[in-house]
């Protein structure tokens, strides 16, 4: 009432109106209820989330542009609001695959493991010693699959003409390929796919990923000291900006370190001090 350009955002499970408003709400029961743990895991296979908590992440960086977005119209218009960010809404916001399956066909998606509803060959196949990913997503790239594993003829099969007909024939598609990849490793097929330019890559656990040559490259780990003297380490932002290089400015703080300074500053802006 004070601050018509005011903008602010709530951020709950369900929303703030509506008959689950005041329904309690963690990450994985918000992917239990948006339908994405339905289609998580594989085929036949009971319902699991995902393995990072994408309903908080989602909902908060939903929250994030949302805010931004209207702070500049509030900037233009001296009219600010209230934003509600639900992470239902997020969850089903980022599922436009699945949901736009659903309002197509009226079937509900499935849950497929690596594999893609709309593409193939795009899954984990396992090689002579571990599984690595491939993602051929159009045709040109299928037809370097087919001929890296020695099946150029497949290319003139009716069943994988197109990308459609690649996927609605993925499971016979795959049972012509597997075969052919466990006759090399994963480092052979990751190295003979890059040459040929098809999306391809390992599947790294984090200790591999880390140690990884790109986000070394992208200077992503950086060194923290904890407040009982310890080193370790933290992700940095992940995002490159121009005119923007990221620095870690100062260590975690002791628990309830800045208790006083806090609160000094709060009663001081308030001029209640």
């Amino acid at each position: 009432a004070n601050n018509s350009a005011l903008v602010y955002c709530s951020i709950s499970g369900y929303g703030q109106t509506g008959p689950y408003h005041k329904k309690g709400a963690f990450d994985v029961t918000v992917q239990g209820m948006s339908g994405l743990m339905s289609v998580t895991g594989e085929k036949g296979g009971v319902p699991v989330k995902a393995g990072v908590p994408v309903g908080d992440f989602c909902s908060g960086l939903y929250a994030g542009y949302t805010i931004l977005a209207k702070l500049m119209q509030a900037r233009e218009t001296g009219q600010g609001g209230h934003i509600d960010c639900s992470m239902l809404g997020s969850l089903l916001g980022v599922a436009a695959l699945q949901t736009s399956q659903y309002f197509g066909t009226g079937e509900a998606p499935e849950a497929l493991g690596s594999a893609h509803p709309r593409n193939a060959p795009y899954r984990a196949f396992q090689g002579s010693d571990v599984p690595f990913i491939i993602a051929a997503g159009n045709d040109k790239l299928w037809e370097q699959v087919a001929h890296a594993v020695g099946l150029s003829h497949l290319i003139e099969d009716p069943r994988f003409a197109t990308q459609l007909l690649r996927a609605e024939n993925q499971d016979g598609l795959f049972d012509l390929l597997q075969p052919e990849f466990e006759k090399q490793t994963a480092e052979y097929w990751l190295t003979e796919m890059d040459k040929r330019g098809v999306p391809c890559s390992p599947i790294n656990t984090y200790p591999e990923v880390f140690e990884g040559e790109q986000v070394k490259h992208m200077n992503l780990v950086r060194s923290v000291t904890l407040p009982n003297g310890q080193k370790t380490r933290t992700t940095a932002f992940p995002i490159q900006m121009t005119g923007y290089d990221f620095e870690i400015f100062r260590d975690p703080p002791k628990l309830g370190a800045h208790n006083e300074d806090v609160v000094a500053d709060w009663l001081s802006a308030e001029g209640l001090r």
